[in-house]
């Protein structure tokens, strides 16, 4: 007889007997192989279901009804005409993306009558050297004599080369092996033949070079380069520090101009634009009208709330993973759009050019329940437009176009050329515009700060060099300074009053005297090295001045940069040109300069 177990817990713990354990897995038998009726999710207590409807107010919407067809009448018009800031009009360009063409500038192949931009100008002389190669002319000597690179003198003039060594050896490495093809160029669109000043060893390759050769070179240039064909023919503001364009199309004597006052943001897209519509003599292009019937679809884009049971959405774009604070309206409202009314917007399936302006001039759908419905716009024709929307253009009064505009999809931005920050410096009362980012003579972006450090040196270098050694000792205690020393990247501009007006001012470039101790020579004025800052100072017969108007530099201060940008355009042509961008800075600043200051001499 076996004793009672009296606790069945030590008894397991001690393996006191010998068992045999196992568990069953519980599990769904099913006892039929159709399963349609468990898929359908049949709803047993329609009662219910109708009580938590009218609870959650659903019985008080009237979107009930879902579209089933639909008939729109769309028209169109197409941009005819472009006038950059307060030049002359221009026939619009369709082959050229609308930033290439608002934002398009001239290289700088000078400063200070002193050769830069030394890659493009070696980039230049290669091909024109490829060319001669092509067509049998040998030549290539003559062309690298003619228009050759030559070191300069060792001299203050030139610290723009020996004060940076990688500039001085470029120049050392191409002096007399290389040829400059902008020097070339720049005679043969002026009317000079491209065999000007060449001993030819046959008469007829005379018409070869000024014409097979030239025609070859400027039409590679062009390719190569976006260049405004007229200089002063330009969008760019420099007292604004921005651009400004209008655009417009003119259909049965309706005018719609599109003006960007201020475009720097570096895509000129629908919110840079306000359009006016207007009537004209003029009575323009025929209106591209549409009408077509469609059923409505549904739009879908990624992390989209899936209708169907048993579908996993794309985890690429997860809505509600956002966590907005209480402050983040824009956040709050694209959460609310894609997580509960997504599935409340239909497409129209109609296909636009680009560059177009389109208007829907009627719209009507028909429901489910057999209802057709005339859709209107949320907002009056013809009324002050004092609401905000996507895609909608600012206007006085209320006009619903759509504009596609003809930009590109995707640019790509060079290294910055040129940067330069204007700050305000309430202690000296005026606005400081510092070069952080300047074009080196090799073509490159440098570091202004570096570069000015550099320059300084080498003038300081060269005085100390000349200058002999004082005889007489300097016994005095303290030393009068007049000035302080400001780097050579700070240009100053200072507030003066505006042309007959006593009240308003405005911002002039001004110039600091770079002050060396024991400088033998005048002291010369400090000049920007950026084209930015540098306006209006290459100018013939004489420098003009350049002023910025004073609210166009705030509190927080503006950063200004260029670079190069390149693209490809819709068919397939590749477009580089040279584009600016202007954002906030960082805030005030100072330069701690100061006047008539007494110092302790160091022992």
């Amino acid at each position: 007889m076996v004793s009672p177990i009296k606790d069945i817990r030590e008894a397991l713990e001690l393996k006191l007997f010998p068992t045999v354990m196992m568990w069953n897995r519980l599990e769904g038998r099913p006892r039929t192989h159709n399963f349609d009726r468990a898929l359908k999710a049949e709803v047993r207590d329609a009662l219910w279901m109708l009580t938590k409807q009218w609870q959650m107010g659903e019985f008080k919407a009237d979107d009930a009804g879902s579209p089933v067809f639909a008939k729109i009448h769309i028209t169109s018009s197409h941009l005819q005409k472009y006038k950059a800031a307060d030049n002359t009009v221009q026939n619009f360009e369709n082959n050229v993306p609308l930033e290439a063409k608002t934002e398009q500038k001239k290289i700088a192949f000078k400063r200070e009558e002193k050769k830069i931009s030394i890659d493009i100008r070696l980039q230049m002389g290669r091909y024109w050297l490829q060319l001669l190669k092509k067509y049998a002319l040998n030549y290539r000597d003559i062309y690298i004599d003619n228009y050759g690179f030559t070191m300069p003198p060792n001299n203050r003039d030139n610290a723009s080369i020996y004060a940076h060594k990688n500039v001085w050896q470029q120049y050392a490495a191409i002096s007399g092996r290389a040829m400059d093809g902008y020097a070339l160029y720049e005679k043969i669109i002026l009317g000079t033949p491209a065999s000007d000043g060449i001993v030819l060893s046959d008469p007829g390759h005379q018409t070869v070079l000024d014409n097979d050769l030239a025609n070859d070179f400027k039409d590679w240039y062009a390719k190569i380069y976006l260049q405004p064909n007229d200089e002063k023919n330009t969008a760019w503001l420099p007292n604004k520090l921005e651009y400004q364009f209008e655009c417009s199309a003119t259909a049965e004597k309706t005018e719609k101009k599109l003006s960007a006052a201020e475009y720097y943001q570096g895509h000129p897209d629908w919110y840079v634009f306000d359009i006016k519509e207007q009537k004209t003599n003029n009575t323009g292009e025929p209106l591209n009208k549409f009408t077509d019937t469609f059923i409505p679809s549904h739009i879908a884009f990624e992390g989209m709330p899936d209708r169907r049971w048993w579908q996993f959405e794309d985890s690429k774009t997860d809505l509600g993973d956002i966590k907005p604070s209480t402050t983040e309206l824009s956040k709050l409202l694209l959460m609310e759009f894609g997580l509960v009314f997504a599935n409340d917007w239909f497409l129209v399936p109609y296909t636009l050019p680009i560059g177009s302006l389109a208007n829907i001039e009627g719209l009507t759908v028909k429901n489910n329940f057999g209802e057709t419905i005339w859709i209107k716009p949320t907002e009056e024709i013809g009324k002050e437009n004092t609401s905000w929307s996507m895609y909608k253009l600012h206007s006085e009064k209320q006009n619903n176009t759509l504009f596609l505009s003809p930009t590109a999809m995707k640019v790509h931005e060079s290294d910055p050329i040129e940067e330069i920050v204007l700050i305000r410096d309430e202690i000296s009362n005026m606005v400081w515009g510092i070069e952080t980012v300047i074009p080196s003579p090799a073509g490159i972006g440098e570091k202004g700060s570096e570069a000015a450090l550099r320059v300084r040196q080498f003038h300081e270098n060269i005085v100390n060099k000349n200058t002999p050694i004082a005889t007489l000792p300097y016994s005095a205690k303290i030393s009068y300074q007049a000035m302080s020393n400001v780097p050579e990247n700070w240009i100053p501009f200072v507030p003066v009053h505006k042309k007959n007006d006593n009240r308003e001012t405005q911002l002039q470039r001004a110039s600091l005297l770079r002050i060396i101790e024991k400088d033998q020579e005048t002291p010369k004025k400090i000049k920007p090295q950026s084209s930015i800052l540098r306006e209006g100072l290459d100018e013939i017969p004489k420098p003009l001045p350049y002023y910025i108007h004073e609210e166009e530099i705030p509190r927080a201060g503006v950063k200004v940069s260029q670079s190069f940008q390149r693209t490809r355009w819709l068919n397939g042509e590749v477009f580089v040109w040279l584009g600016m961008k202007k954002k906030i800075g960082r805030g005030e600043g100072s330069s701690n300069m100061a006047f008539d200051q007494i110092k302790d001499v160091k022992d």
